[in-house]
């Protein structure tokens, strides 16, 4: 049986989250292009441990959830960080860090809401 896409791409992104968490504390600022902010790093790991906790329950409407709720969350962050609103003082972003979220958010919004749907039955 072939895996739903939302399953994949959080079987593949919780962990990335948890490992950029990491190496965001690992990484010395002068190299990072990306925020090495403490409070960032947490995020990443906290939310990359819900995802596979998510993925543990096998549950599709769970994935997608989180798919579509990170994707946002993402989106929001790339909006702050421009607008200076909250967390942009606590997670210090960089220019890369927006990027990624804009990229990442849309990637993760597109595919929770529209991947994985169960075709109605022809009228």
């Amino acid at each position: 049986m072939k895996k739903p896409l939302n399953i994949l791409l959080l079987t593949a992104f919780a962990p990335i989250l948890i490992v950029a968490g990491i190496l965001g504390f690992l990484t010395p600022p002068s190299l990072a292009l990306m925020s090495g902010a403490a409070p960032y790093n947490l995020f990443h790991i906290f939310f990359g441990l819900v995802g596979i906790g998510l993925l543990l329950t096998k549950r599709l409407p769970l994935a997608r959830a989180f798919n579509v709720g990170f994707g946002a969350v993402d989106l929001y962050q790339a909006v702050a960080s421009f607008a200076g609103l909250f967390p942009t003082a606590l997670f210090a972003y960089k220019r890369a860090d927006d990027v990624l979220h804009i990229v990442l958010g849309l990637l993760l919004v597109g595919v929770g809401l529209f991947a994985d749907r169960k075709s109605s039955p022809p009228a």
